[in-house]
């Protein structure tokens, strides 16, 4: 499974890409706002430090909108995705980016029917958002369960992006049924190394060692 971090903060960015593990980085609207920086210099930013790919979403909602601004966003670095929402105008202009060989990460994703209709249309990435599911009492996982057998049932290249993942639960189950990419805050992607029954062991083993040595 690949990893991504769901964040526009370059600090996160770079702890995670000193770890060796961090395949690609996505950014969206709210998260961009926070940083208060120009758009495209801090996507320029973010690319120098992940060579993996990075989605930046459009903010059009029109399909003439969206694929100016696609066009315009893919000039940043070879490495950028572009986010397009999952509506009628945007798997428009999802289908017209992909014919130009400009990758996309179709978004906010909550049915099967709307991912199978992503992939038709050439998506290169869906984002499903479980999280969100769940906040409103229907189990997210299920939807990358039903996704991963319609793509299975007809070879669909898209990937499946897990997204507004929670907590590392997400993480296990999501890589259980074989998703290709789990997208997570920092908090996760730091939690997900830690465990206190290391933490314990640890200390156990350089307090035995430190005793040793005083002998």
């Amino acid at each position: 499974m690949k990893f991504c971090l769901d964040t526009a903060s370059v600090s996160e960015i770079r702890e995670a890409a000193a770890l060796g593990l961090l395949d690609g980085v996505t950014t969206n609207p709210s998260l961009v706002a926070k940083e208060k920086k120009d758009f495209r210099k801090l996507l320029a930013e973010i690319c120098e430090v992940c060579d993996g790919p990075v989605s930046a979403e459009v903010v059009d909602t029109t399909c003439d909108g969206m694929v100016k601004e696609g066009r315009d966003l893919a000039k940043v670095a070879e490495n950028i995705v572009v986010k397009i929402p999952l509506i009628k105008e945007g798997i428009k202009a999802c289908k017209i980016l992909r014919s130009e060989g400009i990758k996309t990460n179709v978004t906010l994703c909550f049915s099967p029917n709307q991912a199978l209709l992503a992939a038709k249309a050439g998506a290169s990435y869906i984002s499903p958002f479980i999280g969100r599911l769940d906040d409103v009492s229907t189990e997210g996982m299920q939807l990358i369960r039903d996704i991963r057998t319609i793509y299975d049932n007809y070879s669909f290249p898209t990937e499946i992006l897990v997204a507004s993942i929670r907590h590392p639960m997400h993480v296990v189950e999501a890589a259980k049924i074989g998703a290709d990419v789990a997208t997570m805050p920092f908090k996760v992607f730091d939690q997900m190394l830690a465990h206190p029954l290391t933490d314990i062991g640890l200390k156990k083993f350089l307090d035995d060692w430190k005793a040793t040595q005083g002998k």
